[in-house]
This record gives structure tokens, sequence and C-alpha cells, in this order.
């Protein structure tokens, strides 16, 4: 099976020394898990145990990891979370991000950034973060679920998905925005794209019933079904246990779509059989940086660049 532009080969990870629920991302992330105790040093100390293992799994499964450590000596409870300040793209691009929660604007680091020019092609770096002291925030790759084939930007509309930032980001990288605005049951917007919808390479994962207009909806099913996906619509319970939070990767055995050990639980026999026509699950246990709010995709920070020549 030939690797897809859709899904990388390589992932940044952080492994967190000082995880908790972070307080400054509570009030929109209906996700989130508020009684758990922040700062234990216990829960800090599975988190830590939680992202090895999934590195050593993803490794086994031939995909690339390059593991950084988040040292702790700053205020950063979600730096396990990368794919929200930066995303990289075919043809030597990187995008750095606005970010909507003051602690996590600590998460960028400089040291990643090198990382990825020397082991791979990078011809620029765009930086949005200035977009910051203008209250213009997007994410990243969770505000946006991109569809590398079709170069469509799928962008659940939230403060952490600013439209102005989205059409620049868009023009720059040369995607076309389809952005729509989404509810849950009680009423509240998704706050990032990326835990309702995982756009594979022949398969699409997601809670279309969150889209709240029905032609919007109806669009957006239509518009992944043109770019040749398999529609697979995921139930609010199934949304609720993280099965729209997965990425697709290309392992050295064939594409593997990396999610949750309850994400996956929460698949149906025939939804995983579609799933598995094109990209064998890989489920990761991680149920303690799911009280965070965030599961597997949001762990990962695709890496879309050519990589340079090993050097003799």
């Amino acid at each position: 099976m030939h690797a897809s532009v859709q899904a990388p080969s390589a992932v940044v990870m952080v492994r967190p020394h000082r995880f908790h629920p972070n307080p400054e991302t509570a009030a929109d992330n209906a996700f989130q898990v508020r009684t758990a105790q922040p700062a234990a040093s216990d829960t800090s100390r599975r988190a830590f145990a939680e992202v090895t293992a999934a590195a050593a799994q993803l490794e086994d499964a031939g995909v690339r990891v390059h593991l950084f450590d988040d040292s702790g000596e700053h205020d950063t409870p979600d730096a396990v979370f990368p794919n929200n300040w930066f995303s990289t793209h075919a043809g030597g691009h990187v995008a750095i991000y606005p970010m909507y929660a003051r602690n996590r604007r600590r998460e960028r680091r400089s040291d990643v950034i090198e990382l990825l020019k020397a082991e791979y092609r990078v011809q620029d770096v765009i930086d949005y973060s200035g977009l910051e002291a203008d209250g213009m925030f997007l994410e990243g790759t969770g505000a946006m679920v991109l569809d590398h084939i079709g170069r469509i930007a799928y962008t659940a509309q939230s403060h952490r998905a600013d439209p102005v930032a989205l059409e620049r980001f868009c023009t720059h990288f040369n995607y076309e925005p389809m952005a729509f605005a989404t509810a849950d049951e009680g009423g509240q917007p998704c706050y990032h794209t990326n835990v309702m919808l995982c756009i594979g390479t022949a398969f699409a994962l997601g809670g279309f019933h969150m889209i709240t207009d029905p032609a919007r909806r109806s669009a957006v099913c239509e518009r992944l079904r043109e770019t040749g996906r398999e529609v697979i619509a995921l139930s609010p319970h199934q949304i609720r246990e993280f099965a729209g939070n997965a990425l697709e990767l290309s392992g050295t055995q064939g594409r593997v779509l990396a999610l949750s050990a309850r994400a996956a639980a929460s698949l149906t026999p025939a939804q995983r059989a579609t799933i598995e026509q094109s990209a064998r699950l890989l489920p990761l246990n991680v149920p303690t940086i799911e009280l965070a709010g965030g599961s597997v995709r949001c762990m990962l920070a695709g890496v879309h660049l050519a990589r340079r020549s090993a050097r003799v």
C-alpha cells in the first residue's frame, strides 16, 4: 500500500512532566473533566507513562516518532497536545498558530522547529502567533481538520478558529475554507473540529449531527464523498468517547488509524470493517490524557515534510 498525502509517516509528540487538566480551557471544552485533581503527582506520572507507551506502539507500527519532553518549568499543562501550535505541509511549509488560552502560548518552542529544519526539507515558516495581540486565534489542526488531498480546511466555528485567521491560512497554504456552526446536546459549540471529524485517505469519521444547519451538514458530507471518502457517521456517544479524535498514519506495513482504546471500543463492527478496508486500527491507552479534554489525535502533530537524505 502506497504512502498517502493524507496520512503522514512521522509525528511529533510531547511527553508531559507536570500534566493536569488546564483550568484556562475548561470554560469552552465540554470534553474536559473538571473533577480531576489538578497537578496531582500520580496524575502526572500516569500521563507521562501513557505518552511513553503510545510513542512505543506507534514506532512498533513503523511510524517515526520525534518525542520531546516538556520540562514542566513553565505552566504548560496542555503541552501534550502539540498539534494546536504548529502544522507542517507538503512542499516544505510550516505554520505556527495563535493560541486562545494564555498559558498555551508558552507551548511554542523553537527546538521543535529546529529539529524539523534539520531532519526535513523546510522552505518557509509562516508565524501567525502575532494575531494573538488582536484577539484572533486559530489553533492549528485542532481548529481545522485538513483534507490534504482535496485541499479543504473543515472548521467548526468557535473563538479558537477566527474567520480572518482562517482566511489568511487558507490563502497562504492553498486550502478552501469550509466553516460551519456546531452544537452538542447541551447547545455548546464544539471547541475543536478534530474532536468531531477525522479525515483519512479513504474514509471520514464525523459527528455530523453536530453541524446545526442541515444544508451545511449535507454539503460537508457531499464534499467528503466527492473527494473519495466513505462517510462514517458517529453518534453523540461515540463523539463523547473521542471516536472522532483519531489520526490516520502511514506505517511500514500500511496505514493505521491511531485512536484511543476508549474510542476504538465505541465503534460498531460495521464501522470497524469500513475503516479496516484501508487502515488497521491502532488503539492507544490514554485515559489520563483524556481528562484534559483531548485524545490521541490531539497528541500527534503530523509531519507532512520530505525527509532529508541521511548523512553518510
